[in-house]
């Protein structure tokens, strides 16, 4: 059997949390809590650069799903 290794580009932590615009620490709830995949390898911690960015899509806000944060607004509507 041949596998094909797909060609990976791997974010540390800290780069992972950069693209997200997080700090390492919520992006470790986000892992331990499943929302994004993460691997570890030995004692590091490493994300998938398609996995960060297919949470980040997933992540879009549909429009008019917001109303909830401005009441005041939708009242007078």
């Amino acid at each position: 059997m041949t596998v094909v290794a797909e060609n990976i580009t791997w974010l540390s932590t800290a780069a992972a949390a950069r693209r997200l615009g997080i700090t390492p620490r919520t992006l470790y709830r986000f892992i331990d809590e499943g929302d994004v995949p993460a691997y570890r390898f030995g004692r590091v911690i490493r994300l998938k650069q398609t996995d960060v960015d297919h949470y980040i899509e997933t992540c879009l806000i549909a429009p008019g799903s917001l109303e909830h944060l401005y009441p005041e607004t939708a009242e007078k509507s």
